[in-house]
């Protein structure tokens, strides 16, 4: 258990640990398609961040990225095809942060929205562009600044 999370309860907690993998859906599947450029992408990120986030997000990253291939694919099955439903759905799972947020230490808060930030946009860049990289298509542009997510740092 990551010591920010003890005032939580369950279902908070376990948003928490799908909230990296719902934001990779979501912006993967913002153009209809979720595509294996960005499933890997995801795959690669996630598993990258204990090594390239902040101290305050180590801990948290190791566990996320333990079998996060295969949490992934079960949560994206989790989800309609339809886009505008998964999208829908995703969204209203990822503003529930918006009340977990005041329970964390702040600091914490902070780093987590930005790395989900970061994320969406890794994602969103890893399909578009000159040969598939640094560019984001615009069906991804409407959802990578997260707008259903407050940022912590304005509360």
């Amino acid at each position: 258990m990551i010591p920010e999370f003890e005032k939580l309860n369950n279902d908070e907690v376990d948003l928490m640990f799908k909230a990296p993998l719902l934001t990779a859906i979501l912006v993967a599947g913002a153009d209809d398609t979720v595509d294996r450029s960005e499933l890997k992408e995801a795959v690669n990120i996630i598993t990258l961040r204990p090594q390239k986030s902040r101290k305050e997000l180590v801990d948290y990253y190791t566990l996320v990225a333990e079998d996060v291939e295969d949490k992934l694919k079960v949560l994206l099955h989790e989800f309609p095809s339809n886009t505008i439903k998964r999208t829908d759905m995703i969204t209203d799972e990822l503003k529930k942060l918006n009340s977990i947020f005041p329970k964390l230490d702040k600091n914490f808060s902070i780093r987590f929205y930005e790395s989900l930030i970061e994320i969406a946009l890794r994602i969103a860049e890893s399909s578009g562009g000159v040969f598939g990289f640094m560019s984001v298509g615009y069906e991804e542009s409407r959802v990578i600044d997260l707008k259903m997510i407050k940022d912590p740092s304005q509360l």
